[in-house]
């Protein structure tokens, strides 16, 4: 495995759910008339995306096949989420939230390569131990918003939404960091090339982590109007 062929894979990967995210944004309305069938499908491409995600994670060996695929069905799930934000909620949220997402990348990676973060045992507990945390308090809060109607505990929404917010990007670059060392490791140790598909999963998961968190900020900074 050569950085040349993380980037390729992770290029390759992003592309495919770029692409299928305008695709979903251009052909799936959300007008009035149209947006609950428009956001079923999404929910539908973010559910299958989420199982693919999870079978991939278990699985020991990289399949491009099935990485491709979720990234597909993300794109799907991500360009109607996007297109109901930025067309119902804050104009040009999706524009802000990449950008919002590659000045994380950029920073993490700048950060990471002068040796600001050092990852080792005690920071990957720590990571793993708070985005346990993070996940769990989401479930629960989704629980309570689907059995209980409104905004469950408010973790999602208001004030509380967005500190909670900032601490998902807070976790995904905590991730990248993660994702970076996981690079640099099989670089070191001359993993075998099939190796850059599951960094280029890694990256396309905690892109796509922080992404939604930033969309999600602003569209509670602007519901709040």
């Amino acid at each position: 495995m050569t950085i040349d062929d993380v980037i390729m894979r992770t290029g390759t990967t992003l592309g495919v759910l770029i692409v299928t995210a305008a695709l979903s944004w251009a052909l799936l309305p959300v007008d009035d008339a149209n947006i609950s069938r428009s956001y079923g499908i999404g929910i539908g491409a973010a559910l299958i995306g989420m199982v693919l995600a999870f079978v991939q994670s278990f699985k020991r060996k990289a399949s491009p096949a099935l990485i491709l695929t979720y990234a597909a069905f993300e794109g799907v799930f991500l360009g109607v989420i996007s297109s109901i934000v930025d067309n119902r909620i804050a104009d040009g949220a999706a524009m802000q939230a990449v950008i919002g997402t590659m000045a994380v990348f950029a920073g993490v990676l700048v950060a990471y390569r002068a040796g600001w973060i050092r990852v080792n045992r005690r920071f990957y507990g720590f990571v793993m131990a708070a985005a346990l945390g993070f996940i769990l308090l989401m479930s629960v809060n989704l629980l309570f918003a689907v059995f209980g109607g409104g905004d469950g505990l408010g973790f999602r929404s208001g004030p509380l939404g967005i500190i909670f917010g900032v601490v998902g990007i807070i976790l995904g670059a905590c991730f990248l960091a993660l994702d970076f060392k996981q690079v640099e490791d099989g670089i070191a140790y001359g993993a075998p090339r099939e190796e850059a598909w599951l960094a280029a999963f890694g990256l396309t998961l905690t892109l796509v982590w922080i992404y939604m968190e930033f969309l999600r900020i602003i569209s509670i900074l602007n519901s709040s109007d």
